[in-house]
C-alpha cells in the first residue's frame, strides 16, 4: 500500500495513456450515483447495495455512506465474490478468493450491485448468478464507476460515474485509498 493521496506506481512495462480521474472527481461521481439510486428508487426503503470484491466493495461502502449523508439513513450493504461463477474458471483459476458478505435476505429488494469498471458484462453476469443463489430480488441494478465499453454479454448499467472510450488492448486501472493507498482512475496504454 502506498502513501494516501499519493499516486500508486505503474508496473514497469505500462505506461499511462491518461489518468481519466482524480481523487475530487471520484467522490462527485459517487455522490451523483448516490443522488441518482435515490431518485430512481424514491428513497432507500428496500435498498441494499451489493459489492463485487474486490474494488467493487469499498465502492458499495462510500455510496452507502454517501446515501446516508443524503437521506440520514446507512442502506445495507454488502459484498460478493464471483470467482467461482466465472465462465472462464476452468481457463484460469481464481487469482484470489474473498468471502461473500450477505447477513441479511435479498429475496424482495432492490439489489445494486456495485463494481469499479463495467468491461465486457462477463463479470456482472457472474455476479448476479452468485446473488439469485442467496435469494430472489424483485430487482437488481447496476452501479459502475466507469464503463469503457466492449461488451460480450448484453448488460448495461443503470448508474455510471464515467463513460470512457478505450481501445480492447488498453488496461483501465481503478485506484482506492481503501485498498491502493489513493484515489484514481489510469488508462494504460496496450501492449504492442
Amino acid at each position: 500500500m502506498g502513501v494516501p493521496g499519493s499516486p500508486q506506481p505503474i508496473p514497469s512495462g505500462e505506461r499511462v495513456k491518461a489518468r481519466v480521474l482524480e481523487a475530487e472527481d471520484m467522490s462527485r461521481a459517487l455522490r451523483r450515483i448516490a443522488h441518482e439510486i435515490l431518485e430512481h428508487n424514491k428513497g432507500i426503503a428496500d435498498v441494499i447495495l451489493i459489492g463485487i470484491h474486490t474494488r467493487g466493495v469499498p465502492l458499495a461502502e462510500r455510496l452507502g455512506s454517501e446515501i446516508e449523508e443524503i437521506e440520514g439513513q446507512r442502506p445495507k450493504v454488502g459484498a460478493i465474490d464471483v470467482s467461482f461463477y466465472r465462465d472462464d474458471i476452468g481457463i484460469r483459476r481464481p487469482k484470489e478468493i474473498s468471502p461473500t458478505e450477505l447477513p441479511f435476505d435479498v429475496s424482495g429488494k432492490t439489489v445494486v450491485l456495485v463494481d469499479d469498471v463495467l468491461f465486457t458484462g462477463r463479470t456482472i453476469r457472474a455476479a448476479i448468478d452468485a446473488l439469485v443463489d442467496f435469494g430472489r430480488p424483485d430487482t437488481i441494478q447496476l452501479a459502475v464507476l466507469m464503463d469503457r465499453g466492449h461488451r460480450e454479454i448484453p448488460i448495461r448499467a443503470d448508474y455510471v460515474g464515467k463513460n470512457i472510450p478505450t481501445s480492447a488492448n488498453e488496461q483501465v486501472r481503478v485506484h482506492l485509498a481503501e485498498i491502493d493507498g489513493s484515489d484514481e482512475v489510469v488508462i494504460l496504454e496496450g501492449q504492442a
